[in-house]
């Protein structure tokens, strides 16, 4: 699991030492601080670790030269982020011409440091080697969903330069995968329940990679399908595959959009539940409703299993600060809770004076 990581001049991301729970992560704040910055950052580092095959158990990286390495991690964070080029992700200060990013695992084979700089077009400098490869790819899911971009969007993407981000490629070549099969199968169904409940059906793919949602015995394309559905399609799907069963990491960015509060309540359950099954899961969000589902079925826990981060607009040099804490009492200043609050009082002195 990653225990922590530091991140220093790094797009809008705060300076400082992220200290990680082992099961769910919970990033907020508003728009244009760094939230889906640091998510793509971990995920392109995490990514960069895993072998191309994406194997189950550990792999020596000794075939892998420290060149190699450097060149995963820049086509990792290029791909993924967009920039025009690598440079443009170091945070321009006065003083300061280069980003620093550094990872600190529960197993030490897989510690890892590395910079780069301002007039840097693709060149990463690991100065902390990794000796092991992860032990299970990481998944990333988007805001958008992306079950109707299979199956015809993976050989898009490796055979045109099209301007869409690495992740999306990623995750649906995950969501190809065949389903599992045997004793595995028994322990997806606990998972898929509640979700299928969600959905009103089970998710189905035919010989062509296309995906259905199965409803009282006939089958609906997935285009058709609410766009709030399909994303949890997608995660059914992710989880039938067992790609997202045990020992992974799963990034999310805002998994609330498109959902309404009732939806919302189930999704907030099932990421709980997959962290409490040993995946570490990393959440950014600027719903208050989904904050406060997590905070329900976590708060009162004897023991810890979740962390959350708020990122506060700065006044000074940088775009934002670090709060973090292991209840969401512990971040001091939540500008999306001030606003609900203050929208209550407005509606309450509407009310009055209707």
């Amino acid at each position: 699991m990653l225990k922590s990581a530091s991140l220093s001049n790094f797009t809008s991301v705060p300076r400082g030492t992220w200290k990680f729970s082992p099961g769910l992560n919970v990033i907020v704040g508003e728009n244009g601080l760094g939230k889906s910055h640091v998510l793509k950052a971990l995920y392109s580092v995490l990514k960069s670790l895993t072998p191309d095959n994406a194997t189950v158990e550990g792999m020596s990286l000794e075939k892998l030269s420290k060149t190699q390495s450097e060149k995963r991690i820049a086509d990792e964070l290029s791909g993924n982020l967009r920039p025009d080029t690598l440079g443009r992700l170091v945070k321009r200060q006065q003083g300061r011409n280069k980003s620093e990013i550094s990872l600190r695992f529960d197993d030490k084979n897989l510690d890892i440091d590395f910079s780069f700089a301002t007039q840097s077009r693709s060149q990463v400098d690991i100065t902390l080697m990794p000796t092991l490869h992860l032990r299970k790819t990481p998944v990333f899911i988007p805001t958008r969903e992306l079950i109707t971009l299979s199956p015809w969007f993976v050989s898009l993407y490796d055979s045109y330069n099209v301007p869409f981000e690495k992740t999306w490629r990623d995750t649906v070549s995950l969501l190809g995968a065949p389903s599992l099969r045997g004793p595995r199968e028994a322990k997806v169904k606990d998972f898929l329940s509640p979700i299928e409940d969600a959905m009103g059906g089970t998710v189905e793919v035919d010989g062509h990679g296309r995906f259905f949602l199965k409803v009282n015995g006939g089958r609906m394309e997935a285009p058709l399908v609410a766009e709030g559905l399909r994303k949890f399609a997608m995660l059914a799907r992710l989880i039938s595959t067992g790609v997202l069963l045990e020992q992974g990491y799963l990034f999310w960015d805002e998994p609330e959009t498109n959902l309404n509060p009732k939806l919302i309540k189930v999704l907030a359950k099932v990421i709980v539940d997959l962290s409490d099954q040993g995946i570490q899961v990393f959440v950014a969000t600027h719903s208050t409703f989904l904050l406060r589902e997590i905070a329900i079925l976590t708060d009162g826990r004897k023991a810890k299993n979740s962390r959350y981060f708020g990122l506060v607009a700065s006044g000074n040099d940088d775009v934002s600060t670090l709060e973090q804490g292991d209840s969401v009492e512990e971040i001091g200043t939540l500008v999306l809770l001030d606003e609900e609050l203050a929208q209550s009082d407005r509606y309450m002195d509407a009310q009055a004076d209707a």
